[in-house]
């Protein structure tokens, strides 16, 4: 079944904000990738591009942070691998110019930017509230979990801007055994 044309609109949006970023994200480019008549432009977002973009963040912001609710392990290292394994194939698309979606409506600048900044923050903080829970369940004091919880979402968002510039995933493979090894072994 086809999704519908907001649907699809929101999807190229949040492809175009992973592959061109804000600035670069063209209201041409989502028509075209979703296959939307201009005229859905205003129709599905009066806001514009504004409220495209703000949707977008939201909806990728929620997918993610169901799979990131989904996450358990034995124990704390088993659910930092299982992060790692989900992180990776993204950072790995980070080598050819992608990005996060979440990230790009950071640098938005003006009262705008304030909007979609804090739609970032929220995405981010349940992102790790997730992983918290997680790491709990798994056996971690809830203060330490939290700490290593930011942990993962600051390599995983550093990881990108690393591996992208270096066009090589090595760097987000560092990250990776650093972040193994500050896992509490048990006792």
């Amino acid at each position: 079944m086809t999704k519908p044309t907001r649907d699809r609109m929101i999807d190229a949006a949040v492809d175009a904000l992973r592959k061109q970023g804000l600035a670069g994200m063209s209201f041409t480019e989502v028509l075209a990738a979703s296959g939307a008549a201009r005229g859905a432009i205003y129709h599905h977002f009066p806001g514009g591009k504004a409220e495209l973009v703000a949707e977008a963040a939201r909806l990728h912001g929620h997918e993610v942070a169901d799979r990131l609710a989904d996450l358990s392990g034995a124990g704390p290292r088993a659910v930092v691998e299982a992060f790692l394994a989900m992180a990776r194939p993204v950072v790995e698309d980070s080598v050819t110019g992608c990005g996060c979606a979440i990230a790009a409506v950071t640098v938005s600048p003006g009262t705008e930017g304030d909007e979609l900044r804090a739609i970032a923050a929220t995405t981010f903080a349940t992102w790790a509230h997730h992983l918290t829970a997680a790491l709990v369940t798994a056996g971690m004091s809830p203060e330490a979990a939290g700490d290593l919880a930011q942990l993962l979402i600051a390599l995983l968002e550093g990881a990108q801007v690393l591996c992208r510039a270096a066009a090589d995933p090595e760097p987000f493979e560092r990250a990776a055994r650093a972040a193994l090894a500050a896992v509490p072994h048990p006792e």
